[in-house]
């Protein structure tokens, strides 16, 4: 991560030859918004004196309180390597700041923010590794999305089946150029389906690279002609996009989910921080699966968690413990959540649930080193396995009931938010599908 000055930006903006600079933030569901700016006008934003009507934002204020003001974060400083290298682009995120010169609460970037200075008064840097994955589908005539891809290539598989192979090398090239460390990428297992892994960093250095990585993906999947969903689940039948959260803590320069003296190299904080995501895992599932699509991901047989339990052994419970993070690699895998979830809450959910655990030694429930598909319904109740919501309306519901994720989130923006989903649960089933169609339309 850059360390910069209000100094060291605007040197760069004259040195670099930048013209043009525009200063990001994300509404309540992380889509990035961002208001554009001369180079000429730069001083003044830097100085947090950029307003922007806030009542134009999803989940934002009230008309009668829309005034708001941007507060760059100097170290998200970062120049489009996509875009002309004379008169060039770049851009800062920024806090959503109130006119009295508060933090807005309802930023998710706030949010989490709050949940990450908890963590630093006890101590503890949350790190976290996410796992990225995306389709890559063609466009129509008119350069619009489709979910159309002749490719058939599965896991790992290279050129000339993997279509999406020079895209993905220019995405990794360009992510580079910005600052990124990327560790691995290879194709998924469903057609068109790509997965690109960059380093773990601290909470809020992750979230915003999860939201620029998004950006710079779809920038450059449009200019090899290819359109970049994350959307959790584009076509029946192939498994969905997921975006896996890996985690740990920090103390004193130490990951202190580490003791090599356990079965599975886990710490009892670790264990603790895994009893407190456990505890709450139906209620996040509003935030870690955002969208009505996301519960067709999370079903049987697709390699997408349904069932709230861990495991060391096998990858059908919500939380993994990868058999390659042990010492000082060891870390919990979240597997629920998609790529269409808001980075900062996600992560801020996770830690403050993961806290509470360590504060009040919430024990998670015992392994279950099975497939827990072929359980039955039987032995999953002795096991006293429960299950994820199903679909966007019950993990609304479960969130409703969950006093602490509300207040983690903040009770005015969690009413904006449900209210929000509850909307869009109603709008989705009032729809007639082509499903319905295709199923009864000559039978009745």
């Amino acid at each position: 991560m850059n360390h910069y000055t209000k100094e060291d930006v605007l040197r760069l903006v004259e040195e670099e030859d930048v013209e043009f600079i525009r200063l990001q933030f994300t509404d309540m569901f992380g889509n990035l918004k961002n208001i554009a700016i001369t180079a000429s006008q730069l001083e003044r934003a830097l100085d947090n004196q950029c307003m922007f009507d806030g009542s134009a934002i999803e989940g934002f204020a009230r008309i009668e309180e829309s005034d708001m003001f941007l507060y760059p974060d100097y170290d998200t400083f970062t120049i489009f390597p996509w875009r002309p290298q004379a008169g060039k682009v770049a851009r800062l995120l920024c806090d959503v700041y109130r006119t009295d010169g508060t933090p807005f609460e309802g930023d998710p970037r706030y949010i989490l923010k709050q949940v990450v200075k908890e963590a630093a008064d006890m101590g503890y840097v949350f790190n976290v590794g996410p796992e990225c994955e995306f389709f890559l589908f063609d466009t129509d005539e008119n350069g619009l999305p489709t979910v159309n891809t002749n490719e058939q290539a599965s896991y790992f598989d290279l050129g000339p089946l993997d279509f999406g192979e020079n895209a993905r090398r220019d995405m990794v090239l360009t992510l580079e150029d910005m600052g990124f460390v990327i560790e691995a990428s290879h194709h998924e297992i469903s057609p068109s389906q790509q997965e690109i892994d960059f380093k773990y960093d601290d909470a809020l250095s992750t979230a915003d690279n999860i939201v620029t990585f998004k950006m710079a993906v779809k920038t450059i999947a449009k200019r090899h002609g290819m359109h970049a969903t994350f959307m959790p689940k584009p076509k029946y039948g192939q498994n969905g996009s997921g975006m896996h959260i890996n985690m740990s803590l920090v103390k004193d320069g130490k990951n202190i989910f580490a003791d090599s003296t356990d079965t599975y190299g886990l710490s009892k904080e670790a264990y603790y921080f895994m009893g407190g995501i456990l505890k709450h895992a139906k209620g996040m599932a509003c935030i870690t699966n955002p969208l009505v699509n996301s519960y067709k991901r999370l079903v049987p047989g697709f390699e997408a968690p349904v069932y709230i339990a861990w495991s060391a052994q096998n990858r059908s419970p919500l939380i993994r413990i990868p058999y390659a993070g042990r010492g000082e690699s060891a870390r919990l895998e979240l597997r629920n959540p998609d790529s269409a979830a808001n980075p900062y809450l996600t992560l801020a959910l996770c830690l403050k649930a993961g806290l509470q655990g360590i504060k009040e030694q919430i024990d998670p429930p015992a392994s279950v080193n099975c497939n827990i598909y072929e359980l039955t319904d039987a032995q999953k109740q002795e096991m006293q396995i429960d299950a994820m919501p199903a679909n966007l309306k019950e993990a609304v519901e479960e969130l409703e009931k969950d006093a602490f994720l509300q207040e983690a989130l903040g009770k005015k923006f969690c009413e904006k938010y449900i209210a929000t989903k509850k909307a869009e649960w109603q709008e989705y089933t009032t729809q007639v599908t082509n499903w319905e169609v295709e199923a009864y339309l000559n039978k009745f």
